[in-house]
């Protein structure tokens, strides 16, 4: 474990690195605008388990095998970003379907959940975050490797998930606002949509981590 003072270090890059806006914030903002609070919530709740597996991941070292082949990450790589480019497609054409206070979800939290889930366990880029960032205060001598960096790591998953909760929480209170108005709702929702298509077009784009 690091010591004091590179501990504080990893906390203060963590949620610096955590509140900038990101795609994890742009998909659970996009979720609570486009079926509301409690799927926004179950979204962030997924996306924090899909980071959970991610650290796993790293930690028994699947992570870096993967990165390391560059078909394996092209094809996690597309498989997400086809995921994502399908829930935009999806939810563009749930917005014209007309919504009210007590019809607020498109999609259900069980199913925002599973999403999450896997978005971000198809994530490749957040493998390689985690492989870039984690090992900085990785203290070998102090033995526990693979224990060091799971307790980063899911630090680093926490610190996340408590942005997206806050995110939620706020574009949830603008979606309260302007949900009695059908044109804006549907606008919101269409551009709820684009946000994910276009964190798939992203996705699909990204080049693989030298």
């Amino acid at each position: 474990m690091p010591d004091t003072a590179a501990f504080l270090i990893f906390l203060a890059a963590a949620i610096a690195i955590a509140v900038v806006p990101g795609p994890g914030i742009l998909y659970v903002a996009g979720r609570t605008l486009a079926g509301g609070r409690a799927e926004g919530i179950a979204s962030t709740l997924g996306t924090a388990l899909g980071g959970v597996v991610q650290v796993l991941a790293g930690a028994f070292g699947v992570a870096a095998l993967l990165l390391a082949s560059a078909a394996a990450f092209t094809v996690l790589k597309l498989c997400g970003a086809l995921y994502l480019v399908w829930l935009g497609i999806v939810t563009w054409r749930a917005a014209a379907a007309p919504i009210t206070e007590d019809a607020a979800t498109t999609t259900g939290a069980r199913r925002a959940f599973r999403q999450g889930v896997l978005v971000e366990m198809t994530n490749p880029k957040t493998a390689a975050f985690l492989l870039a960032f984690l090992p900085q205060f990785i203290v070998p001598d102090a033995g526990g490797v693979m224990r060091q960096f799971i307790l980063l790591g899911v630090i680093s998953v926490g610190l996340n998930s408590l942005v997206d909760a806050l995110v939620v929480f706020a574009a949830a209170a603008i979606r309260a606002r302007i949900l009695r108005s059908p044109l804006v709702s549907r606008r919101m929702r269409q551009g709820s949509a684009a946000m994910m298509l276009g964190l798939g077009v992203t996705l699909a784009l990204s080049e693989r981590p030298g």
